[in-house]
């Protein structure tokens, strides 16, 4: 009997071992502020304004209003970085395109062309041959100086792969 009792008890924690399980959360904080984009294009388009289409390119889904073609100040051209790769100032993802618009005749409009006329503007469907995401800008001290690096390191094929 006392063997028995012993069994059951046993069994008891067994089970109640079993249905008690530890889950172990992993959460990723992520910081706010503009993130690193760094990337290339089939050609010079440098000082085109990027609006940014639909998944399946058949319509503009936003584009910056004048006063927004600015960083820091400045008009938000890319900066050049090494081996022809451009570091984004404006917020170019994998579904951006460039206008035949400038940066510069742009922050003069008034008016935006209407979604119609941006849409005929579009100078290439597909202007970019890689685009990476290198994490928050913030996390780089001196910025071009450590992009360029990775860059002459090969190291760009350590951070996400947009394109």
């Amino acid at each position: 009997m006392k063997g028995s009792v012993f069994l059951g008890l046993i069994m008891i924690i067994l089970v109640s071992a079993s249905c008690t399980t530890q889950h172990s959360v992993v959460t990723s904080v992520s910081r706010p502020g503009p993130h690193a984009v760094v990337y290339k294009t089939k050609a010079d388009y440098s000082k085109y304004v990027p609006v940014t289409l639909s998944d399946d390119k058949t319509k503009i889904v936003s584009y910056p209003a004048p006063q927004d073609v600015y960083y820091q100040g400045k008009l938000a051209t890319p900066e050049a970085l090494a081996k022809g790769y451009l570091l984004d100032n404006r917020g170019v993802t994998p579904n951006s395109v460039f206008i035949k618009i400038t940066y510069e005749d742009y922050a003069k409009m008034k008016d935006v062309p209407s979604l119609e006329e941006l849409y005929k503007l579009i100078i290439d469907k597909s202007p970019f041959t890689e685009m990476y995401d290198l994490g928050n800008r913030s996390d780089f001290k001196e910025e071009k100086k450590e992009i360029d690096t990775l860059i002459k390191k090969h190291k760009l094929k350590n951070y996400k792969k947009l394109i």
